[in-house]
């Protein structure tokens, strides 16, 4: 038991400065983006849309690349957990959301409330959730297999749950054939790739695993620094009261504790181990900052737009760090 305690300690240590480091970094990207907008004159010079359209492909080979299907398969067997995590992942999520939807539109704050649902929509983070259940001495094979499987689910029901909005706000058909263009060259297709070609190279992502992590955060940086840029030079958040960033952030807050709280109650009633107790709730309370930042892209949302659906996330991913960090920590100590 104490041999295990220092390493867990080292392990939240690590993750927490390199993600604080990322906080700051996205906190830097939106002030260079105020102070040094990207602009369409710059394309001469650097084509930056082009380089992210490629680095959100990239970024899903890499995905299916480092896809450890063994590990799934064989924690299939433990379903009624990962039942528990994906429903409330893909239905918990955005039925909660959905239940003020009628609200919405008689106070006039659905694009507000569209950005909450995109958040809803989104999968489960995957290094954070297997990393903090380790912490917390959870079912870690379980997260590892609730994690993969929620990425791939997200590739699907994101999509689908957002079109049910984003299809009425869309001009004509063409523009719906191009984002399923979108969604099958930048994301689908580059999973599968990923998958096919993981025996050949599995030994290639493992040695520069650090390296690929790098480049996820790099594309995920400049994706926000093109959107925010994009808003400042468009005075969007002119328009929009200091008020509803409030309401946003209390909104995300809140989605937050209902979930885990909620995940948190079926699991000890259905007679979950402690162990699957915490990965349920961990792994289902989660979502991520990658698949947002990507799927802002690829699913037709106007360019005024994108920054109202990566606030939420980014509130979201910044409060979901630090409080299941400590989390996890009061979890380890008392386990």
């Amino acid at each position: 038991m104490k041999l295990y305690k220092p390493l867990d300690y080292q392990l939240m240590k690590k993750l927490l400065n390199k993600q604080n480091t990322f906080l700051l970094l996205l906190v830097l990207m939106v002030v260079l983006a105020k102070v040094v907008p990207y602009q369409e004159a710059y394309q001469e010079i650097f084509d930056l849309e082009t380089f992210i359209d490629w680095g959100i492909a990239g970024i899903f080979l890499l995905y299916g690349l480092k896809l450890n299907l063994k590990e799934v398969v064989k924690d299939i067997s433990n379903w009624k957990l990962h039942l528990v995590v994906q429903l409330a992942t893909f239905v918990l999520f955005p039925f909660l959301v959905l239940l003020f939807y009628p609200l919405a539109l008689r106070w006039d704050f659905y694009p507000l409330w569209l950005s909450v649902f995109f958040l809803a929509s989104l999968p489960s983070t995957v290094s954070s959730s297997v990393v903090m259940v380790s912490i917390a001495k959870g079912n870690v094979t379980s997260a590892i297999f609730n994690a993969s499987v929620s990425g791939l689910l997200g590739v699907v029901f994101t999509p689908l749950l957002m079109g049910f909005f984003l299809a009425s706000e869309t001009q004509n058909e063409g523009e719906s054939d191009e984002v399923l263009k979108q969604l099958l060259l930048k994301v689908l297709l580059p999973i599968v790739l990923g998958v096919l070609f993981n025996p050949l190279f599995k030994a290639i992502i493992q040695k520069y695993g650090k390296i690929i992590a790098e480049f996820d955060r790099l594309i995920i940086l400049l994706i926000v620094y093109e959107s925010f840029s994009a808003a400042f030079l468009r005075g969007i958040f002119s328009s929009i009261p200091a008020i509803q960033f409030l309401w946003l952030t209390l909104a995300v807050v809140a989605l937050f504790f209902v979930v885990y709280e909620v995940v948190r109650f079926v699991s000890v009633k259905l007679k979950f181990s402690r162990e699957d107790v915490i990965t349920a709730t961990f792994c289902g309370s989660k979502k991520s900052l990658v698949h947002g930042s990507l799927f802002v892209l690829v699913l037709g949302i106007s360019p005024q737009d994108k920054v109202l659906f990566l606030l939420p996330v980014m509130i979201y991913h910044s409060f979901q760090l630090f409080y299941v960090s400590w989390l996890a920590n009061r979890l380890r100590i008392t386990g």
